[in-house]
């Protein structure tokens, strides 16, 4: 299986399908192609909450705000699965959630036909060679060699202490649920309570709909993390945030 990851929308994709189809019998799954454009951060959190899903795979990702420069091109195995990608960082944090220990190698590739569609000319052939040679035999291809020179994007840490824990939005998902860094397990105790969200009262619910329409209210969502929801609204703007707000949750 080869999955297709993007920020382009439409037609692009299928031409990246395309040339897999050329080079390859794999199945093509797409994760999503609708990321925010160039935001690597968001993609990057999104595969780490589909592709641990699913079974062993080759994950083509392209959100490549730096298309055409001299960003290096990447294969990343983790476990039994290779990312394949830009070295922007935007592969690094799922690989951690796909194994314990993971390993980076640089793509050759000659110059393409596209300084602007990188996702077909040189990620989609990658892909579609690293699939049928087999993830355990990235090492051996011609075009890869092992690095320890990468971009290693992390998510930031919340501060946690005892009456508090600050952190910030990572990602608003499409419902406009604001989810932040900081662990569910900082609320668990508040659950049927209330916290204070940047000063304010808010209810700390399991789920949404245990409040009245257009409430807003503090919950843990399936990613593990404390988000700020509105049942059947846009929690993003009923609390006035956006993704790398800061956000302090007192009790």
């Amino acid at each position: 299986m080869i999955t297709l990851a993007s920020d382009f929308g439409s037609p692009y994709p299928a031409a990246m399908k395309g040339v897999i189809c050329q080079r390859s019998d794999a199945r093509i799954e797409d994760i999503a192609h609708d990321f925010p454009r160039q935001d690597v951060r968001t993609a990057a959190f999104w595969l780490t909450q589909t592709l641990p899903y699913f079974p062993p795979a080759v994950h083509c990702v392209v959100v490549d705000p730096g298309v055409g420069t001299g960003r290096d091109a990447v294969v990343v195995r983790a476990g039994d699965h290779a990312l394949v990608g830009p070295d922007n960082g935007v592969l690094l944090p799922v690989a951690r959630e796909l194994a314990d220990e993971f390993e980076a190698f640089t793509w050759a590739y000659d110059d393409p036909a596209s300084t602007t569609f990188h996702g077909r000319d040189v990620f989609a052939p990658a892909a579609a060679t690293v699939h049928d040679a087999g993830v355990d035999a990235v090492e051996s291809l011609d075009a890869t060699a092992p690095t320890t020179e990468f971009v290693d994007l992390r998510f930031p840490d919340p501060t946690v202490t005892d009456d508090r824990a600050v952190g910030e939005v990572l990602v608003v998902d499409d419902f406009g649920n604001a989810v932040t860094n900081i662990p569910g397990d900082a609320v668990t105790d508040a659950v049927g309570g209330s916290v204070l969200v940047n000063g304010e009262p808010v209810p700390v619910r399991q789920a949404y709909a245990t409040l009245d329409h257009g409430q807003r209210l503090v919950t843990v969502g399936s990613h593990g993390n404390v988000e700020l929801a509105v049942n059947r609204g846009r929690g993003d703007d009923a609390f006035g945030v956006g993704v790398g707000d800061s956000v302090t949750v007192a009790w």
